[in-house]
């Protein structure tokens, strides 16, 4: 396992929160019945409103990353696979929707960053996270969100990349089967990030010793 820092600037840490959206986490939502029993399992929501809170309090960045597509979908070609043809078929994340609307279980703030053009599963790569994350001196970054195994694990494995400190915090996540969960916390994470549950990362959050 990767040896964990003794603290975390929070001025220099963004927390980045990955698709917290009505389709994913609310009961009616598009896609909620494939990732509702890992949520559970995993108590994502609340503990991810009690490290926004803390974080937010500390002075750390909050930036909120959904996904979003226009009617048709027709960013995504005439031919698309995998997962997100799962989405076109299920009708989801349509902007302006309901359904494409941030969860209302982790209120905004004024200075929240909501990041927009997130289209497929790397958070950088149809974004301006990265230039974002530069302007403001960020150098930390704490990904929770959705699927743990997909948009998580691929804006971490970005990040690391591109030189960030990576913290993947393990129960903030969540994905569409405890085994897959399992797979990428356990199995993955380490190899590109520090993965840390949230109170382990809320302890290490602490103002740089002058």
């Amino acid at each position: 396992m990767v040896e964990n820092k003794q603290y975390v600037d929070p001025k220099t840490t963004a927390l980045v929160l990955i698709e917290y959206q009505n389709d994913f986490l609310s009961p009616k939502g598009a896609m909620h019945a494939g990732v509702k029993d890992v949520v559970k399992s995993s108590n994502m929501l609340a503990n991810t409103a009690e490290t926004v809170e803390k974080a937010r309090a500390l002075g750390a960045t909050i930036m909120f990353l959904p996904i979003t597509f226009a009617d048709g979908f027709g960013e995504l070609g005439d031919h698309p696979y995998g997962l997100l043809s799962k989405v076109i078929e299920a009708n989801a994340f349509r902007k302006g929707t309901w359904g494409a609307e941030l969860v209302d279980d982790l209120p905004r703030q004024a200075g929240d960053i909501i990041v927009e053009g997130k289209r497929g599963f790397d958070g950088f790569a149809t974004t301006n996270l990265d230039f974002i994350l530069r302007r403001r001196g960020i150098t930390t970054i704490a990904i929770g969100g959705l699927l743990t195994n997909c948009c998580v694990e691929s804006t971490a494995r970005t990040g690391y990349d591109l030189g960030y400190d990576v913290v993947t915090l393990t129960d903030c996540t969540a994905t569409i089967g405890e085994e897959e969960q399992r797979a990428a916390v356990e199995k993955n994470f380490w190899m590109f990030s520090r993965p840390l549950t949230h109170l382990e990362f809320l302890a290490q959050l602490k103002p740089k010793a002058a």
